[in-house]
């Protein structure tokens, strides 16, 4: 004979912010499946969510992004400086990188598109609960890869040196006997150099290289 398996005896309590009701209804369906939830409420704006976090002080929120009376992020700031233990996951169908870092900066526990199947919300309030301070999301290692990786064109070492002989004021044929290469070799590298910079010629990929912090600007004058 077997035994249904023994409920905790504490279930995580959780706390539904978003103002689609199937939304809503799909989210309770996903946590009353797993005995270790209990949802306690539902609210369907911002300050509702709020005000019912601290009076049913739920061990995880699931806070949309936008809502009807302003920004879950707004929300989940105000969550998590009345609270440091409690769990908030960010749930949104705009899971760019600004929501992203917006829901971490803001204190979330978690962040999940809403194109995700309901048990990764499930699996993100899991987390939510076990580790509220430590922020997860399924792309951080890539966002945070796009966030540091440095802006604007990256050049190659030897456009580097072809864009610092334009500089100094070399002809096309001082750069090629400079780089030991054919004039049409130069030409090349300058031709490549003008494209990753988006000028038509040598003054304008000087500007845009200064403007960029590729060149320094030259000494003024001493007298």
């Amino acid at each position: 004979m077997t035994t249904s398996p023994t409920p905790p005896a504490t279930r995580t309590k959780v706390l539904l912010v978003d103002d689609h009701d199937l939304i809503r209804k799909g989210l309770r369906h996903a946590f009353e499946r797993d005995r270790q939830f209990e949802v306690v409420g539902e609210a369907a704006t911002a300050a509702e969510g709020v005000r019912q976090a601290g009076a049913l002080q739920p061990d995880v929120v699931i806070m949309d992004l936008r809502l009807p009376d302003g920004s879950g992020l707004e929300a989940t700031r105000a969550l998590r400086k009345s609270s440091a233990t409690m769990g908030i996951v960010v749930l949104t169908m705009y899971a760019g990188d600004d929501q992203l870092f917006g829901a971490l900066e803001a204190g979330a526990s978690a962040f999940v598109p809403k194109t995700a199947p309901a048990d990764e919300v499930v699996a993100a309030a899991r987390h939510a609960a076990s580790s509220p301070s430590a922020f997860t999301a399924a792309d951080l290692a890539e966002a945070m890869k796009r966030r540091l990786a440095p802006s604007g064109p990256q050049l190659s070492p030897r456009e580097g040196q072809v864009l610092r002989l334009l500089a100094d004021g070399m002809s096309v044929a001082g750069i090629a006997k400079q780089l030991f290469v054919s004039e049409s070799t130069a030409k090349t590298h300058i031709s490549k150099l003008y494209e990753k910079l988006g000028a038509a010629n040598r003054a304008q990929a000087l500007m845009t290289a200064l403007r960029l912090g590729l060149l320094e600007a030259p000494d003024a004058p001493k007298f």
